[in-house]
């Protein structure tokens, strides 16, 4: 069913990004003025936004909304560590706990909304199993917002794309069904043939039209090696722009002048990288990112599902844990995370970047904090989300 949402007018007395309080007019699904606070006609459909921070809405750049068990009885972690253990113990259960299905993925989307993410890249896991129907449950729910909240797929081969006859297959159905993205994964420790997974992958991106989100978790100079095969077959089947490698940790554990060479061709041919924050793991470095012109974003991977039972849907979070992990203290590299936090990050859901200016998508959260830094330190709850112009929370 539809969410009930109100149409907004106008968001009066806020301060966009800490500065003046001023009156945001909508129109729509867009950002039409922002005049001096009080100064706006009454119109129906206002938010009095009582003097709060106001930022773009968050954007949430890698996420499993599919895998949840979010709502069903609390499921202890088992199985295997590992990515080959928690696939075959998500694999073992998935069925038995009626993954994906719509009312789950419907609560993780609500938890996210309530957070003040108004966009998400989603990874939906596609295998000869499954087939396409997580990616028809996660258009479900996400069509219950009726276009406030912005969802694109990656079309996600959790359980490998060589290994598992059939799994390409349905990749190609996928991205001619509509999936925005098809992704991959480890294509040197899971299939063990990064030219063959690679190849396959990005030929298939050049078939279609769709993008390429591809997981690569592994280190140092092997997911470096990958890293540079993605790029070759970038440039030369013309996909600048339109590829994203997610996790990357290589790139992080990499000598200096080795990283500055990998980030300064990623940026020429503007492929992005997303993270997760991991803990435990050096973070990828946002002053050599930002120096090379690599786009970023970040997800918060899977939320309680059978690989963790951590996981809150709160985008802010994640942003707090890249910056506390990265050791970030100054206003400069704080506002920064929260840049990338929010309408930075846009265009990883196919959206135009937002700062909150005239002409901007309406996604709009007011946050009582002092301004950005603030509200990343001390993740205060949200008080309102707007969606494209409708009311979603508060």
């Amino acid at each position: 069913m539809p969410i009930v949402s109100t149409p907004v007018s106008a968001v009066r007395n806020v301060r966009p990004w800490g500065g003046e309080a001023v009156d945001i007019v909508v129109d729509g699904d867009t950002i039409t003025a922002l005049s001096p606070a009080g100064s706006h006609p009454v119109t129906t459909g206002e938010i009095d936004g009582r003097g709060l921070l106001a930022l773009p809405g968050f954007v949430n750049a890698h996420a499993h909304v599919d895998k949840s068990w979010w709502g069903l009885p609390w499921q202890s972690y088992g199985g295997e560590g590992g990515t080959e253990g928690r696939i075959r113990h998500e694999r073992a259960r998935r069925d038995e706990l009626g993954i994906p299905s719509v009312p789950i993925t419907a609560r993780v989307l609500a938890r996210s909304v309530e957070t003040g993410t108004t966009a998400l890249r989603t990874h939906v896991d596609v295998d000869p199993g499954l087939g396409l129907r997580g990616i028809e449950v996660v258009r479900e729910a996400a069509a219950a917002y009726e276009g406030a909240v912005t969802v694109t797929v990656v079309a996600f081969p959790q359980d490998g794309v060589l290994r598992r006859p059939g799994v390409m297959e349905r990749l190609a159905q996928a991205a001619h069904a509509g999936a925005e993205h098809i992704g991959g994964l480890d294509p040197a420790t899971i299939d063990r043939d990064p030219v063959g997974q690679i190849d396959a992958i990005l030929a298939l991106a050049a078939e279609t039209g769709a993008g390429v989100d591809i997981h690569l978790h592994d280190p140092a100079e092997l997911g470096a090696f990958q890293i540079e095969l993605i790029l070759e077959r970038t440039e030369r089947l013309g996909l600048a722009g339109r590829v994203n490698i997610a996790h990357g940790f290589a790139v992080a554990q990499l000598d200096a002048v080795r990283r500055r060479d990998l980030l300064q061709r990623m940026g020429a041919l503007d492929v992005s990288m997303t993270t997760v924050a991991p803990l435990r793991l050096p973070q990828l470095p946002l002053h050599e990112l930002d120096e090379a012109g690599v786009r970023f974003g970040f997800g918060t991977d899977g939320i309680r599902d059978l690989w963790s039972p951590y996981g809150t849907g709160d985008l802010l979070g994640i942003a707090w844990q890249y910056a506390r992990s990265s050791s970030l203290v100054r206003d400069e590299d704080l506002h920064r995370v929260m840049e990338i936090a929010t309408g930075a990050s846009a265009g990883f859901a196919g959206l135009p970047a937002a700062r909150l200016a005239v002409g901007d998508r309406a996604d709009i959260v007011l946050i009582d904090a002092e301004n950005p830094m603030d509200a990343l330190v001390r993740m205060p709850r949200r008080e309102v989300v707007v969606g494209g112009g409708r009311l979603l929370a508060g």
